[in-house]
């Protein structure tokens, strides 16, 4: 640093976040380094909630997985009208609907659900949606291995095809898991882009969704990225989520998440490794 940059005497504590502190001062102004990061991370900001989500790639990578997929676009016919609008990303767009419980029929009457294995009559346990949100860059980065890893917990569960929904917010899951007949759904999107964080992952847990449904009904895992919570603890919280949510049958403020008592000896700070 050179000699007209005044140190800041807390400059040690920077190795314990990744928060803008002790950044140093050139006169009255920043750094030019502090100040050129700054900028980029705004921009990276920006770039996350006008990102389009490349949804027909994020659904070859599932399928590639094992997965069944289903595409939807919410009611918001693109993103200015879903910046402006959040009450159009809260519905499906009508032929996204009908679409929607048109393949629910096709696939009832052939006896399964696509790679679901969902025998007919059988309504999936959860369906999970991934959602644009406000950052495609966390959808198209992170749902994949959140999936996996949450996955790989679920055995005996009946999962219902993944559905990837494009101009979404979180409420449209609750027509999604309605019109599928899912005792839950648990809603993978991209949340609001921060100056550090412009590709985070929430998920959101609603048991019985259906149109209507508030946010008191609901549970929230915030923050999945390798520089949060890890995949391995996101998927450890969502299936004690999912168990305890079937089990009492209810999400919400009436669901206490206390997944952290149960996590093997030595696992802290969201950094659960796969065993």
């Amino acid at each position: 640093m050179s000699d007209a940059v005044e140190k800041n005497p807390w400059g040690g504590l920077k190795a314990f976040t990744n928060a803008r502190i002790a950044l140093g001062r050139a006169g009255n102004g920043l750094p030019t380094a502090p100040l050129l990061a700054f900028n980029l991370s705004h921009a990276q900001a920006r770039d996350a909630v006008h990102q389009p989500l490349d949804a027909e790639a994020l659904r070859r990578a599932l399928e590639a997985e094992g997965f069944a997929t289903l595409g939807v676009q919410s009611a918001a016919p693109d993103r200015q009208h879903y910046l402006r609008r959040p009450d159009l990303g809260r519905r499906l767009s009508e032929a996204s609907r009908v679409a929607l419980a048109g393949s629910m029929e096709l696939a009832g009457s052939a006896g399964l659900v696509g790679a679901a294995g969902l025998l007919r009559g059988e309504p999936p346990d959860v369906v999970f949606v991934i959602g644009d949100g406000l950052s495609a860059f966390a959808a198209a980065k992170q749902a994949v291995p959140l999936l996996l890893a949450a996955r790989a917990r679920l055995a005996g569960w009946r999962i219902g095809p993944v559905v990837v929904a494009r101009q979404a917010r979180v409420a449209l899951g609750d027509e999604i898991g309605e019109l599928l007949g899912a005792k839950l759904v648990a809603m993978l999107i991209g949340e609001r882009p921060g100056l550090s964080s412009p590709d985070s992952l929430g998920v959101y847990l609603t048991y019985a969704p259906k149109v209507g449904c508030h946010d008191a009904q609901r549970n929230c895992i915030s923050n999945v990225r390798p520089e949060g919570l890890s995949y391995e603890a996101a998927a450890h919280k969502l299936h004690y989520l999912l168990t305890h949510a079937r089990r009492l049958g209810l999400t919400g403020v009436g669901l206490k998440d206390d997944s952290d008592a149960t996590l093997p000896a030595g696992a802290q700070g969201g950094k659960l490794t796969a065993a």
